[in-house]
C-alpha cells in the first residue's frame, strides 16, 4: 500500500473490519505512511509492519539506557524512550488495542482522540515510545549486512505494484481515469475492476502453470530460479476491448484448454 499515516490507519481498520480470513502477518508499505504511533499499534495488534525506509543516513533510533555505548550506532541511537511513560498508561493501551482489534472503535477514530491541536495526548505519547522501539528494530534490520529482510520488502512492493499496472491496463476507458460524479458508480467500477482483475490473476497462473508442465513433460530444461520470476502480472497475452457476456447456462466447471506451442 502507498499513501500518508492517515491512510495507514485506515488500512488496519480494513484487515480488521473483514468478516472471517486470516489476518496478515506482514504489512509493507512505502515511506510515507509510517508513523511512530502506527508502529505500536501494528506491533500490538500482532502485525509485522515493514515500511519502505528513505534518507537512511537521517533516520533516527531509540534507546532505553542512556548510559549504554553503542560504538558506531550512537550517533543513529541518539532517542531515548521512558520505559516508565509507557508503563504507567500500559493498563489503558491495551484497552485501546482491545477495541481496535474487536471492532468496538476505528483505528482512525483512536488516533485523532490521542491527539489535541495536532500534538499526542500522554496515552498517545506513550503508545508512541512503545512504537519506537520496534521501529528502532525495524530500522536496524534494514540496513543489516544480511540483505534478506530488505530484499522481502522490495518484492513485496514490487509485487504490489505489478497489481496496480494490471488494473490500470484493465481499467482503460479513460487512460484509467475515473470520472464518475455520483459515488454509487464509482464503487461500482472500483468492484468489477477487483474482481476482473482477480479472474485474470488466477486464469494467468492456472495457464502459467499447465505451459511449465508441459515444458517438463517435453524434457525442457525448466529450472526452478526462472519460474520463480514469472509474474501473474504479464498482460501482453489480454485482449480488454470488447464486450462481454456471461449466461447463465455457460455456468458450468469448464477445464484449461491445452496450451498452444
Amino acid at each position: 500500500m502507498s499513501g500518508t499515516v492517515r491512510d495507514s490507519l485506515h488500512m488496519v481498520d480494513v484487515i480488521f473490519g473483514l468478516d472471517g480470513g486470516e489476518l496478515p502477518q506482514i504489512v509493507v508499505s512505502d515511506t510515507g505512511s509510517y508513523s511512530d504511533l502506527v508502529f505500536g499499534v501494528l506491533e500490538l495488534l500482532g502485525i509485522s509492519y515493514r515500511p519502505a525506509l528513505a534518507d537512511l543516513p537521517d533516520q533516527k533510533g531509540w534507546r532505553i539506557n542512556a548510559e549504554a555505548d553503542y560504538g558506531p550506532l550512537n550517533t543513529f541511537a541518539r532517542g531515548k524512550i521512558d520505559p516508565a511513560r509507557i508503563r504507567k498508561h500500559w493498563g489503558d493501551i491495551l484497552r485501546v488495542i482491545a477495541s481496535i482489534y474487536t471492532g468496538t472503535v476505528r483505528a482512525y477514530d483512536v488516533v485523532t482522540m490521542l491527539q489535541r491541536d495536532g500534538h499526542p495526548t500522554a496515552l498517545g505519547e506513550a503508545l508512541a515510545a512503545y512504537g519506537r522501539i520496534f521501529k528502532s528494530l525495524h530500522i536496524l534490520a534494514y540496513v543489516d549486512v544480511d540483505e534478506t529482510y530488505r530484499r522481502d520488502i522490495k518484492h513485496i512492493r514490487n509485487l504490489q505494484e505489478g497489481r496496480h499496472d494490471l488494473a490500470r491496463a484493465i481499467c482503460h476507458g479513460k487512460k484509467g481515469e475515473l470520472f464518475h460524479h455520483y459515488e454509487r458508480g464509482l464503487e461500482n467500477q472500483l468492484g468489477v475492476l477487483g474482481l476482473v482483475l482477480n479472474c485474470v490473476v488466477l486464469w494467468t497462473t492456472v495457464y502459467l502453470n499447465a505451459a511449465i508442465e508441459q515444458l517438463k513433460a517435453q524434457d525442457y530444461p525448466v529450472r526452478e530460479e526462472d519460474a520463480a520470476r514469472l509474474s501473474p502480472f504479464v498482460r501482453k497475452h489480454l485482449g480488454v476491448h470488447g464486450t462481454y457476456s456471461f449466461p447463465a447456462r455457460h455456468r458450468t466447471r469448464c477445464h484449461p484448454r491445452a496450451p498452444r506451442p
